[in-house]
């Protein structure tokens, strides 16, 4: 097959434009390096017409806003889902494991919920707690002035509250709770369960000129017209472009491996172009990977060559391993004090108002780390997954809602906007035994070998789920409320969601000091090429009970900062 080389060399090559890719970007090219971003989705841009689906109404589209095409709705900003065709995975063993991936510029940033949480001290040192899983090599100390960076130039709300392991930041004006949110923090309070403002990338005020300010429609998930929440396309591609950066974009384009010389220093990467199905390669000085945690390590794994026969970084056999994800479960019920209530300002940002920071010391419970508890409901548009389930209403109160013309209206009047759920947003203890790695048999249309998982939760995360339906159970009942799904049973893991379906995959090129047990360095350096760069949330040595991204940005800027001093040095 013969493959098509670019004449240029750049100076930098990422693979991939989400948070770590898109901050990788603004930094680098503003060094003055001449940059190429490759992404395997296509471009997009939330404010371009032909691509915007903010403000649209659900009969605009011929599936009425349905999921038929994506996972989370027609409207919904994330290109790809847990299955995309002719890009399959297999699973080993029968365990299961659900990858999420979102195909476009930006990446996954385009649809997450902005929760922006900053790990802190105890996060990086885990071990030295309770003896589980490792500790990093850096510590918050080293991350922190990279996050103050992050809240400053990104801009997110929230409120200082000096909690333990839970760090403040710089912080917008957080929004006011709603009405389903007063009655979460009364029903909190009963069971001394803090609440504070929720931390969440959306701008409640304007910092530069180029964003707009959060005007509250509540539709953050299909992406901001305005640039008011963060995603990393508009807040850090895109004024990059504007401030002179050498960036050439490579779209639908999908990376197969890194390439190498005969030292095994990383010399670009070859991908395959989607719309031509040729193969191509890119030269570059330094390649960074940006791909998101499970495709990285498909691309070292795929990297063979004779200095690295087992996959480039993979001398220890540690690519891939130790994958893990953020815990899940969920619980909603019904709340006759919100029921036929007077309508109040209902609206807001795409997400919750107030949310609860895990507040328990592990060393008193039967499970080793902790959780955070998310909550949603109020009076916003009715959706696919969002509002009641009539089934469940007859379920407890032998009542129908249903019919047609007024009896229908009034019977929605009644009852919407009063359900609340509760989601807990858990840490995981990394396993060696939890991996993806190459399907020995399996390729995807491109002719690139695909991934392979094995994944099993373990009983610390089990107690830790049962731990939060009883929480969750023990707050409704505070809030006077009739929980909608009966508490999920041991057999059925309690309720734990599949792994991989809190989308905060992590672990699996992890961060260390020992070639034989790590991926990279605490510079999220390849130990066995100085020349390639991991700035996902692949150098994860813990996830935490927080969501990864604003660890992934601080890094990458990190990282990034250490890549412009190295050259500057000459030591790569």
């Amino acid at each position: 097959m013969q493959i098509i080389e670019s004449s240029t060399v750049y100076d930098v090559i990422i693979v991939g434009s989400g948070a770590g890719g898109g901050m990788a970007t603004k930094v680098l090219s503003e060094a003055g390096l001449k940059v190429a971003v490759v992404e395997a989705g296509p471009y997009f841009d939330p404010a371009a017409p032909e691509q915007q689906t903010q403000l649209k109404w659900p009969y605009e589209s011929p599936r009425r806003g349905a999921n038929t095409v994506r996972p989370f709705g027609e409207f919904d900003s994330a290109y790809g889902g847990w299955e995309i065709e002719g890009e399959p995975y297999t699973h080993k063993n029968g365990t299961k494991f659900d990858w999420f991936r979102s195909q476009m510029l930006g990446g996954r940033t385009n649809h997450w919920g902005r929760i922006s949480l900053r790990f802190g001290e105890r996060d990086f040192k885990h071990k030295s707690y309770d003896g589980l899983g490792d500790d990093w090599p850096i510590g918050y100390e080293d991350v922190k002035p990279y996050y103050d960076k992050v809240d400053k130039l990104i801009g997110v709300f929230g409120s200082k509250e000096n909690m333990p392991n839970e760090p403040d930041g710089f912080y917008l004006p957080a929004p006011k709770p709603r009405l389903h949110e007063l009655f979460y923090i009364n029903g909190a309070k009963k069971s001394n369960i803090p609440v504070i403002p929720s931390r969440m990338s959306m701008l409640t005020k304007k910092i530069n000129k180029d964003r707009g300010v959060c005007f509250y429609c509540g539709q953050c998930s299909r992406g901001c017209s305005v640039y008011a929440d963060f995603s990393a396309g508009t807040c850090l591609i895109f004024p990059a472009q504007k401030n002179g950066g050498q960036i050439d974009l490579f779209v639908n384009c999908m990376v197969r491996e890194v390439t190498t010389n005969e030292e095994g220093k990383a010399t670009g990467v070859s991908y395959i172009n989607k719309e031509d199905r040729k193969e191509y390669r890119l030269k570059g000085k330094i390649v960074v990977l940006a791909a998101s945690a499970c495709s990285s390590a498909r691309i070292l794994l795929n990297s063979k060559s004779k200095q690295h026969p087992n996959g480039l970084g993979n001398s220890g056999d540690t690519v891939g391993k130790y994958l893990h994800d953020s815990t899940g479960a969920s619980r909603s019920a019904f709340v006759p004090g919100l029921m036929n209530r007077k309508k109040y300002n209902e609206d807001g940002v795409g997400g919750m108002h107030v949310y609860t920071p895990w507040w328990l010391d592990n060393k008193k419970l039967d499970f080793p780390r902790g959780y955070h508890i998310e909550v949603w409901g109020g009076m916003g548009m009715p959706s696919y997954g969002f509002g009641f389930n009539p089934n469940d209403f007859n379920r407890f109160f032998n009542q129908s809602v249903g019919g047609y013309g007024n009896s229908l209206r009034a019977d929605v009047q009644k009852y919407y906007g009063s359900v609340v759920g509760f989601g807990g947003r858990g840490e995981s203890i990394p396993m060696k035994d939890n991996y993806c790695e190459i399907d020995p048999t399996t390729v995807d249309e491109f002719g690139i070998p695909v991934l392979r998982f094995h994944y099993k939760w373990s009983d610390f995360e089990r107690k830790q789920a049962k731990h939060m339906n009883e929480t969750f159970e023990e707050l409704f009942h505070n809030m006077g409320a009739e929980p909608l799904q009966s508490r999920p049973s041991k057999e059925q893991d309690y309720g734990l969601l599949t792994p991989g379906r809190i989308i905060h995959e992590v672990g699996t090129t992890r961060m260390g000091n020992d070639p034989k047990t790590s991926v990279v360095n605490s510079y999220q350096q390849l130990h066995d090429a100085d020349n390639v760069f991991i700035v996902d949330g692949g150098p994860f040595v813990s996830q935490a009970d927080k969501n990864p991204t604003w660890t992934i940005l601080a890094l990458s800027w990190r990282t990034s900062d250490f890549i412009v001093e190295q050259l500057k040095k000459q030591n790569i």
